[in-house]
């Protein structure tokens, strides 16, 4: 007898495992059948879910966002050194006007752009580690003209002001360069201290022997304000400073 009562539990569980086992079947059955049935309405559910995801990520990381204002751009992009797109507005003294352009999406940005309307500022950059001569400041109106498209990679924030390293494409090439290497490689400008960062930082050094680097290649070859006068030039300039050369200009013109 007990072995009889162990055979019908044993049943009666085995027939329970069994309706489970057909009753998920039959769910699973159930959802693929609606799937098939309603395809495109599942389609659509699912693009609308993978829109919605990319709006949510884009908008929380603030790549489609314009930035109007230096103070809009958030702290984490600074520390990072972030790289933002923008174009050249003008040249002034106290550095470019540069305007930020996100990255574009198809749809997102068209529809963002709206909600957020279409004014744009310039910001106001300025190349890290460089102090300009005028010479450099012609030199980037003739190389930097408006509406051209510079990339911008973040520094330090000043106030209302931008510390960057300054790219743009080459013309009629495929890679870019540094403005702030190129002004010094030019001899247009001096090295400065990268205002904003820590002078005991990794970062500090890198950009401190970067933009040395191409200052001295300046010097060596005698570019720009490294420029050294010729022969007949430093003699001339001899004679002129000497007290006794200006002496006697003086009597021949009182003559």
């Amino acid at each position: 007898m007990p072995s009889s009562s162990r055979e019908d539990e044993e049943m009666t569980v085995r027939q329970q495992r069994y309706q489970g086992h057909q009753s998920s079947n039959n769910i699973v059955s159930s959802i693929s059948k609606f799937a098939d049935d309603h395809l495109t309405l599942v389609r659509n559910i699912s693009t609308g879910l993978a829109v919605v995801g990319v709006i949510v990520i884009a908008r929380s990381i603030k790549l489609i966002t314009t930035f109007h204002a230096v103070s809009e751009i958030p702290a984490r992009f600074i520390e990072r050194n972030v790289s933002l797109r923008g174009k050249v507005h003008s040249i002034t003294e106290r550095g470019l006007k540069v305007e930020h352009v996100p990255i574009y999406l198809p749809v997102l940005s068209g529809i963002l752009s709206r909600k957020q309307g279409v004014c744009t500022s310039p910001m106001l950059v300025h190349l890290a580690g460089v102090e300009l001569t005028p010479e450099g400041r012609e030199w980037l109106h003739k190389n930097l003209a408006p509406a051209q498209t510079v990339w911008l990679k973040l520094i330090s924030r000043e106030d209302d002001r931008l510390h960057c390293l300054v790219s743009q494409s080459r013309e009629r090439s495929m890679f870019s360069y540094c403005v702030n290497e190129e002004v010094l490689r030019l001899g247009l400008a001096r090295s400065a201290p990268v205002v904003g960062v820590r002078p005991n930082s990794r970062l500090y050094w890198r950009l401190l022997k970067r933009l040395h680097r191409a200052e001295v290649k300046a010097e060596r070859k005698g570019r720009g304000l490294w420029k050294e006068d010729s022969l007949w030039e430093r003699a001339s300039k001899a004679v002129g400073d000497n007290a006794l050369f200006r002496l006697m200009r003086r009597i021949f013109k009182r003559t």
